[in-house]
């Protein structure tokens, strides 16, 4: 079995447990944000539906200069539907991507850079790791804050919710 293989099974585990999450959002408040430094609850939404699709492209090349790339987040979702077409399609993408990565070059090192800057190096899959999947699980997290402030019943997760237990 390649490297690469038991990350895309996570990625297929891990985008149930996002839909389950995505399909919570009240759409009626999208534009919501729990402070006015805080992202809304579209654009977090959208950011978590699309962030492994474009990740894995990204992590295709040695390098990557955020800086020079524009705004991080997409502009608000018009929809749910938006938000649930995004996962699809980032889910589909992210495997496809990444099954072209041998075991050489998961183990090659991969720059991420601000205006020239190196921020950090690490092996491909080290960023894989802790970027395309670790930081989408944080923003998951995040939004299941929201949903909770907004009074939405919060999925299982990783085990049971004050709202919802799968093993009783």
């Amino acid at each position: 079995m390649a490297a690469i293989d038991a990350i895309i099974m996570e990625i297929d585990q891990e985008a149930k447990t996002t839909q389950r999450v995505l399909e919570r959002i009240p759409e009626d408040k999208l534009a919501w944000k729990p402070h006015p430094k805080s992202t809304s609850l579209g654009q977090l939404a959208i950011h978590i539906a699309i962030l492994q699709g474009r990740l894995a492209e990204i992590v295709q090349k040695d390098s990557f200069d955020f800086g020079a790339a524009g705004p991080s987040l997409p502009p608000e979702p018009a929809s749910k539907k938006e938000i649930m077409d995004g996962l699809s399609k980032s889910t589909a993408d992210a495997k496809e991507l990444l099954k072209k990565l041998d075991d050489s070059q998961l183990m090659e090192p991969w720059t991420l850079k601000k205006e020239g800057k190196v921020l950090m190096s690490m092996p491909r899959i080290g960023f894989i790791r802790a970027i395309l999947l670790n930081h989408t699980y944080h923003h998951r997290g995040q939004l299941s804050v929201y949903l909770r402030l907004l009074d939405v019943p919060v999925p299982s997760i990783y085990g049971p919710s004050a709202d919802e237990n799968p093993f009783g």
